[in-house]
């Protein structure tokens, strides 16, 4: 069988169904909503990171459309989105310093939970931040209740002590527990550290194309050539 010839234009677009740009939408979606209920408006940083979760998106569908003409704009731009959404990350991580709120390890049980589901929209996400704080208020009314006698009073060192019960060391004091904020921060950077990953390899990958195949010069002129020397 003959083998197609060469096309001057290959195929392209179809950023829709890559995970990247899945990823990079959604943490689009979550940033806007994350910003608007928990950044002020009117500050800079409300801007900064709306800009850099929309350039991150909006990068990846632009070198899909263009690798059609220019895998060199195409890899340009993919490493614009990366850097976009690194920037990002660093916002995300500033706003929980900033605040005083953890950032949770990989390993936090928030995170597993979070992993498991696999949000594929901004619906999913928000799910999970109100399970999280469901889970959350069940723990801390199951910490208050151990802070109280059977009477609903709180225990203190002196009651225990006269009820011959020696108080432990933060008896008093309810666990912390996560709050939407929190929650809705780490889940971010959880997803942008996967999304940045996987743009990294998609670099590698793209760059591993252009050296094989070249651009569109040196297709254009190995198009030509089969042309020529066409029967």
């Amino acid at each position: 069988m003959k083998p197609e010839p060469e096309k001057l234009i290959p195929k392209h677009g179809g950023y829709e169904r890559t995970k990247t740009w899945q990823l990079a939408d959604l943490i689009y979606d979550i940033t806007v909503r994350f910003c608007d209920k928990y950044v002020d408006r009117r500050s800079r940083t409300h801007d900064q990171m709306v800009q850099a979760a929309r350039s991150g998106c909006q990068n990846l569908q632009e070198g899909s459309v263009d690798s059609a003409v220019s895998k060199k704009i195409e890899l340009k731009l993919t490493g614009i989105a990366k850097g976009s959404l690194e920037e990002l990350r660093r916002d995300f991580k500033k706003h929980l310093q900033h605040r005083e709120l953890p950032e949770w390890p990989p390993n936090h049980p928030a995170l597993t939970r979070f992993k498991a589901v696999r949000c594929a929209s901004l619906e999913q996400f928000r799910a999970w931040v109100a399970e999280e704080a469901r889970l959350a208020g069940q723990e801390r009314k199951n910490t208050d209740g151990k802070n109280t006698d059977g009477h609903g009073q709180a225990r203190t060192a002196t009651n225990e002590a006269s009820s011959g019960v020696r108080a432990g060391p933060c008896s008093s004091v309810p666990a912390r527990v996560p709050s939407p904020e929190v929650c809705a921060a780490n889940g971010a950077l959880s997803l942008l550290n996967l999304c940045i990953h996987l743009i990294g390899r998609q670099m590698e990958a793209q760059a591993d194309a252009f050296e094989k195949e070249g651009g569109f010069t040196e297709r254009l002129y190995r198009v030509r050539s089969a042309r020529r020397t066409a029967p």
